[in-house]
């Protein structure tokens, strides 16, 4: 198969580290334009670092940009959390080369037996990072970007997965409900936030776990990589792990000094209602994976992320305009993600 980027970054790599470039293996995919490319090498290619393989990454100008992965992997490394080493870069071609975390993704090695140890050390990993100096650094995670992210589930996940128009009641209520979830996340403390911090971006390695993925990391609420951890897009367990290892975290967390609240019942709360806005977006991102870029895997992890949804909503009085508009949803489109 013709395929000239790959070319490019053989000769790139060759080049770079002027050791001749071995195999050349597809290592992972994302829900991006980036490519992951696993490398072997023909010869060692620096007298210190003697591994075996090397992970480059192809992120195609002007879709993707590698300065923020370049720039959030430096914070990070600087915080103590394990991430793949740049080792070179290309920004102008979109070509990075780092050190390879291994093939084990928490997603892929998870169960009654492995979460105890995993999680704990997910947790562990999670405050290293959240107290990473990052103020002045990364993007705030402000009203805009809360609000465009909110606005995928109409327009992707109503509109094109469930081919609805809400009507004009429905739409202010939405409204009402995306003022009310903004009001409460933005009010909350602020610290780094990778954004995607859940078991297909942790590898299992040596430290646990190597992290990926975190290029779009910004300043903002506490809870949301906990939610995105403990409610998983893509592997779920039972409410009671969930309330067990959100304690374990803000345990963690207070003894680290980081800005959580003192009662854990209003840090829980907290907690349900930015999951509230990720899994919004979320089954929009899915919907628009699905419509636009033809990646239809995604829609059988909508319903775990519907089931998330709907939990939260049933607790709290202030979200039932979006319980009415799920429930509407339902009623008009029979078995669809939104089921309880």
């Amino acid at each position: 198969m013709n395929d000239p980027r790959a070319d490019a970054l053989r000769q790139w790599i060759t080049t770079s580290l002027r050791v001749p470039a071995g195999s050349i293996v597809p290592a992972s995919a994302d829900a991006s334009f980036r490519r992951y490319f696993r490398v072997s090498l023909s010869a060692p290619w620096d007298a210190a670092d003697r591994a075996a393989t090397l992970i480059a990454m192809d992120a195609p100008p002007p879709k993707e940009d590698c300065r923020p992965y370049v720039h959030v992997a430096r914070l990070l490394e600087q915080a103590g959390v394990h991430v793949p080493r740049v080792i070179c870069a290309d920004i102008a071609q979109g070509f990075l080369l780092m050190t390879d975390l291994g093939t084990q993704t928490y997603a892929s090695i998870l169960d009654v037996h492995t979460a105890p140890r995993l999680y704990a050390d997910a947790l562990d990993a999670l405050v290293l990072m959240q107290r990473a100096r990052c103020e002045d650094e990364l993007p705030a995670y402000d009203d805009a970007l809360l609000r465009r992210e909110l606005m995928l589930f109409p327009d992707w996940y109503v509109a094109h997965h469930l081919k609805r128009t809400l009507g004009p009641a429905e739409r202010r209520s939405l409204d009402a409900v995306f003022d009310a979830l903004v009001a409460n996340n933005l009010a909350q403390p602020r610290v780094f936030v990778h954004r995607d911090y859940h078991s297909r971006n942790l590898m299992a390695s040596t430290p646990n776990p190597g992290v990926l993925d975190f290029q779009d990391a910004v300043h903002g609420p506490v809870t949301y990589d906990l939610v995105s951890l403990l409610r998983d897009a893509y592997v779920e367990w039972g409410e009671e792990c969930e309330l067990d290892w959100a304690i374990r975290y803000w345990e963690r967390a207070r003894k680290a000094h980081l800005p959580v609240s003192a009662d854990f019942a209003a840090f829980w709360r907290d907690f349900e209602w930015m999951g509230v806005q990720r899994q919004l977006k979320v089954l929009g991102i899915f919907a628009r994976l699905a419509a636009r870029d033809g990646k239809a895997g995604y829609v059988a992890d909508m319903p775990r992320v519907a089931r998330y949804l709907r939990r939260a909503c049933a607790r709290y009085p202030e979200l039932d305009g979006l319980t009415a508009l799920l429930d509407a949803l339902e009623e008009r489109t029979p078995g669809v993600a939104c089921a309880r």
